[in-house]
């Protein structure tokens, strides 16, 4: 089984994803680590990100300056697709890789992306979720809590993301994260206990 999680930063997917691992033996593909891991110095997924971005977006160690480049996508419409173009085909690559290194095993894969739909994820995935939390102000404290980064910014990526509906209505089902663990442990139990029903 392959369930794909999206939603927008900060509203909890990698927390369902937490629990799934942690209660259901599932097996993590995090689109954000298969991003920093395909980014490496060397790789053709940084030399086309040069090409688009120029030599600015490095650090002077050669590698990619991701607190810069979160910026300028974020404040950049055209510059956020022009990432996304380049960004989910070798993404969506990997992840497929990854996925077909467990067809064979028992173990439930699910894919933690934001741009799921974008990448057209849900194509390969069994069931797709959508994660959306109702509180903007608790969203934007857990995105400057985990990336390190000032209330503006924060704000600036939650209005370029879309809206929740946007997610709800793209996704077989919606789990909502008011902060409660054990309601998330009972929302995602609930979908597995239909998943397997069907």
């Amino acid at each position: 089984m392959v369930i794909g999680i999206t939603g927008s930063s900060g509203a909890g997917k990698s927390t369902v994803c937490e629990i799934l691992q942690n209660k259901y033996n599932a097996k993590i593909i995090s689109a954000d680590k298969v991003s920093k891991e395909l980014s490496q110095k060397g790789t053709a997924y940084l030399a086309e990100i040069v090409e688009k971005f120029g030599h600015d977006i490095l650090l002077e160690n050669g590698e990619l300056n991701r607190k810069k480049l979160a910026n300028i996508i974020y404040s950049n419409k055209e510059k956020r697709e022009l990432l996304n173009n380049c960004t989910l085909k070798y993404i969506s690559s990997e992840i497929k890789n990854q996925i077909e290194k467990y067809k064979n095993s028992e173990q439930i894969i699910a894919i933690d992306a934001p741009l799921l739909l974008e990448a057209k994820l849900e194509e390969i995935c069994t069931i797709t979720i959508a994660v959306i939390s109702n509180n903007k102000e608790a969203q934007i404290t857990r995105i400057v809590e985990r990336d390190k980064i000032d209330i503006n910014h924060a704000k600036a990526r939650i209005s370029a993301q879309h809206e929740n509906d946007f997610y709800s209505l793209n996704t077989d089902y919606t789990i909502i994260n008011d902060d409660k663990i054990l309601d998330l442990e009972s929302q995602i139990g609930n979908i597995l206990k239909n998943i397997m029903q069907i």
